[in-house]
Order: structure tokens, then C-alpha cells, then sequence
């Protein structure tokens, strides 16, 4: 793969050009990861609405029927159901990881086994989830670059 940039100062916005001789499942991932950084969603905080991109949200969790996105430092009400989340995320490299969490693997640093068959990924910012078993083949297909059902 070649990545060629270019410098523009008559430019208004980024432009990305990908070519390629046949579209494949690689090309759909990188054009799907690079959608991600313009793909926003409503989330609440201190009872003020605004717009965050889904490439800063690390994991989304369900808590007692709320559900939340935690990015780097800063957490966030949203108001959809994690199964909403999940269908409208999984092009984004969302994969769920426990009923009642879904991880952006695009932000996970290691991941590593830990007992009863379950894991362990450490993000990018230093914070560990757990990956159950029953969750266990659809993040290992996600990490293979696997179309997830």
C-alpha cells in the first residue's frame, strides 16, 4: 500500500482519494474506519446536548437501563439502547464484548487472556475492559479484520 500526501492551501476540507484495482473487504474497512471520523452522535452531558465523533468513543456501556460513551478522559449519556449502538456502530470497528458493552477496537492497545476463558484489553488511554466468553469469536473475528455477524 503507498500513502501519498499533498499540501494545499487552497483546500477547505480534506480530500482522500483511494485507488485500487478490485474492492475488497481491506478496501471497505479502511474507507468504513475513515468515515468513522466524520460520523458523529448525540450524546448529553450536564443537561447540554452535543455532537461527539464515534473514532473518540473508546467503549459504550449500559449501566441500569442508561447507556454510556466513554471517551479518552470524559464520559457521556446517550440516548439510544446499546443494541441500537451496536447495529448503527459495527462498520465503525465497534464490536460488542459483554451484554452490556461495546468496544471500539480501533482504540485497544493489547488485549490478553485471562481465566474461565475470558480477557482482558487494555485502550489506548490505560483503562482495561473485560471480554466475556460468549463474546469471545466475534472480537477475534473483528481482530482478524472479519466481517462480524
Amino acid at each position: 500500500m503507498k500513502i501519498r500526501t499533498e499540501q494545499d492551501s487552497s483546500c477547505e476540507d480534506i480530500e482522500i482519494t483511494i485507488k485500487y484495482s478490485q474492492k475488497d473487504k481491506r478496501i471497505t474497512q479502511i474507507i468504513d474506519y475513515l468515515q468513522s471520523y466524520d460520523a458523529q452522535i448525540k450524546c448529553s452531558v450536564d443537561d447540554t446536548e452535543q455532537m461527539i465523533n464515534i473514532a473518540d468513543i473508546y467503549y459504550i456501556e449500559s449501566v441500569d437501563k442508561k447507556t454510556f460513551a466513554y471517551l479518552e478522559k470524559e464520559v457521556y449519556h446517550i440516548d439510544l439502547r446499546l443494541y441500537q449502538l451496536k447495529e448503527k456502530l459495527q462498520n465503525f470497528g465497534f464490536v460488542q464484548i459483554s451484554k452490556s458493552c461495546l468496544l471500539n477496537i480501533n482504540v485497544m492497545k493489547n488485549i490478553r487472556p485471562l481465566l474461565n476463558s475470558r480477557m482482558e484489553a487494555t485502550l489506548n488511554n490505560g483503562e482495561k475492559v473485560y471480554v466475556s466468553r460468549k463474546y469471545l469469536n466475534e472480537v477475534k473475528k473483528a481482530l482478524r479484520n472479519e466481517e462480524t455477524p
